[in-house]
């Protein structure tokens, strides 16, 4: 028996995007809604480990978590300079995250979902690229019907904004640490993730 098949794959490395990425891709998923603290993958491992408490009442909107085999890294970067009008912004390094909206009440990370990428947010953190692209659960008897992040209600894109533009923030200090650049569509959504694979295979030849 190979070896190989026998251990789980890594979450970042090991599995990839699937056949028909960039319409349909394959998203790892670290933390739900219901969760009170922030798992995130450890990069050397895999496994998921937990980050910090939510010290916070800063309850993530959707089901969050990365793309596989992607990278935030110059490429996609260049996306945001280009519409700054900058030179000086980089990838935050990290893979490329993702929420992915669904009806459906999933209890728990570490999973793995089929979902179709409708937009995205342009964000930075701390000047470095850090976008989210958003997408919806395939078959999801109701998000599974938007093709685009224009047609969501109002209310949820504002949830979303408002999570990622706070979540890191820390009463008392006056300094935002995220700040929203502006929001895309499904065509744009796409073009960054094959941006970070492109990022992620440059990555993994200078390794």
């Amino acid at each position: 028996m190979d070896i190989e098949q026998t251990h789980k794959a890594h979450p970042w490395h090991g599995i990839d995007l699937g056949p028909d990425c960039p319409d349909e891709v394959r998203a790892f998923i670290e933390i739900v809604p219901t969760d009170t603290v922030k798992y995130e993958v450890d990069k050397e491992s895999g496994y998921l480990s937990l980050d910090r408490p939510q010290k916070f009442s800063n309850i993530v909107p959707s089901l969050y978590g990365f793309l596989p085999r992607t990278i935030c890294g110059p490429k996609m970067a260049e996306l945001s300079n280009n519409l700054l009008a900058r030179y000086d912004i980089e990838g935050d390094h990290d893979p490329l995250d993702v929420c992915v909206l669904t009806e459906k009440d999933v209890t728990h990370g570490d999973i793995l979902v089929k979902c179709h990428p409708i937009g995205g947010l342009r964000l930075l953190d701390n000047n470095q690229a850090d976008d989210k692209i958003i997408a919806v659960l395939k078959d999801d008897s109701v998000y599974s019907n938007y093709t685009d992040i224009e047609q969501l209600p109002k209310d949820i894109v504002r949830r979303l904004i408002h999570y990622f533009t706070t979540y890191k923030d820390i009463p008392g200090e006056t300094m935002k640490r995220m700040v929203f650049v502006g929001m895309y569509g499904a065509a744009e959504a796409k073009n960054v993730i094959l941006r970070s694979m492109e990022d992620y295979k440059d990555y993994i030849k200078s390794l």
